[in-house]
């Protein structure tokens, strides 16, 4: 009786992880998507696609962890450490590019507009006081 229980535990388990690894998938896509459309916060996609597969797949967080684009950045945030400035910079800056243009062009409704500016001054706000990465706070090899 217990080959039963223990394979019908080992297939919940499997699913359960296959499940862990598509949400970390699509939390990376969204995370990506939101670092060229700033409607969507790059920043907790890319720590849930983080918290996912570290619990869904050593690989695929290793993977995440060590990858050049955006593994620094994930370790950075959750270390507590900040943002480089650059960062800052080039984000807030997309931010308002993109949301001023949607404002301005392609959102006729005044309401909306002003949600817009509002997100954007939000997302901006929180950029602002995450703390910021100095040179001399990386750690070196």
């Amino acid at each position: 009786m217990t080959d039963g229980a223990s394979s019908g535990e080992s297939a919940k388990k499997r699913i359960i992880r296959h499940v862990l690894i598509a949400a970390g998938t699509l939390f990376l896509v969204l995370g990506i998507v939101g670092v060229f459309l700033p409607i969507l916060p790059t920043t907790p996609f890319l720590l849930l696609a983080a918290a996912c597969y570290a619990r869904g797949s050593s690989r695929f967080y290793r993977w995440l962890m060590n990858n050049r684009l955006v593994g620094t950045y994930i370790r950075n945030y959750r270390e507590g450490r900040g943002l480089p400035p650059r960062v800052k910079v080039i984000v807030i800056t997309l931010l308002w590019v993109t949301i001023g243009y949607s404002a301005a062009f392609a959102v006729h409704v005044l309401w909306a507009r002003v949600i817009l500016i509002l997100i954007a001054v939000g997302v901006t706000t929180h950029i602002l006081y995450i703390r910021t990465l100095r040179h001399e706070d990386v750690d070196h090899p």
